[in-house]
Formats: C-alpha cells, sequence, structure tokens
C-alpha cells in the first residue's frame, strides 16, 4: 500500500498513514481503556478522531488509516490491556512503512515502454493491420431499411 513508483510519492504516503496510525492507536488506547467496545463509544471516538487529523495536519487518507488502527485497538478482543494492543497496531504499521521504504529506496520502478508501442516494434508484421490497436473492427452492413408497403 505504501510502495509507490517514487520515494517521493512513497514518503508522503507513508507519513500520512504513520500519523494516521499514530492518532488512531492513542484514541483507541485512551477510550478503550474507559469504556468498553460499544457502537456508540465507537462512533464518539471516529469523531474525536476526525477533530485531531486537522489539528496534527493530516489528510483524509491519515483519517481513514486512523479509523483502521481504532476499530481494531477498540472492537477486537483482547487479552492485555487496550495500551498494548494499540502499541502493538503502531509497531506493526511503522515496521511495514519502514520495509516499503526501504524497497522503494532498493528496488524503483523502471519506466517501461508501453505495450503498444512493443508491439509495433515487433518483427512480425501482417499486413498492415499492427499499427491500429486501438481501432474497432469495420462493423458489419446495417440490413437495408424495409420501406413502408403501405398503397
Amino acid at each position: 500500500m505504501i510502495t509507490q513508483s517514487s520515494l517521493g510519492a512513497a514518503l508522503k504516503v507513508s507519513w500520512q498513514r504513520f500519523v494516521g496510525t499514530a492518532l488512531g492507536a492513542v484514541v483507541g488506547a485512551i477510550v478503550a481503556s474507559h469504556f468498553g467496545p460499544h457502537v456508540l463509544v465507537f462512533g464518539a471516538s471516529v469523531f474525536i478522531l476526525g477533530l485531531l487529523c486537522p489539528l496534527a495536519l493530516a489528510d483524509r487518507s491519515a483519517y481513514r488509516f486512523g479509523g483502521i488502527t481504532l476499530a481494531i485497538v477498540l472492537l477486537i478482543p483482547r487479552v492485555g490491556p487496550a495500551w498494548q494492543a494499540a502499541f502493538h497496531r503502531f509497531a506493526e504499521v511503522s515496521i511495514g512503512i519502514g520495509v516499503a521504504l526501504i524497497l522503494t529506496v532498493i528496488w524503483p520502478e523502471r519506466e517501461d515502454t508501453p505495450l503498444a508501442e512493443k508491439v509495433n516494434d515487433s518483427p512480425r508484421k501482417t499486413n498492415g493491420d499492427q499499427g491500429k490497436l486501438n481501432e474497432f473492427p469495420p462493423s458489419p452492413a446495417a440490413p437495408p431499411a424495409i420501406g413502408d408497403e403501405r398503397s
């Protein structure tokens, strides 16, 4: 999800995911420590998260990632305390972001020629139709219109 074609694009997406996950984990840990998993508590928490995201200069994608983290921390049954589940979720996402950024730097996406150019440059040329990949074949002739036979 983080891997993009360039490092600049990957950094922007990964920062939004990082901020959103951090906010969702904090709100989720605080709310889950004081309240149980209830639909009204979850709704209020998502609303609070929506108010916090602009304060953190986060965009809608950060809000979406924060909502996912909040749902995982608040609604999924856990054995330990809520802060531990929130920290584990934050750590999982942070490690994933780090690995994706490292792979973007090590293994950048190469620009490739479009398929149509490859086909046009292929050694097999057949009766000149090869350059017409985006054209539709001619439609069959429409049947002649039947005239009104009233006399």
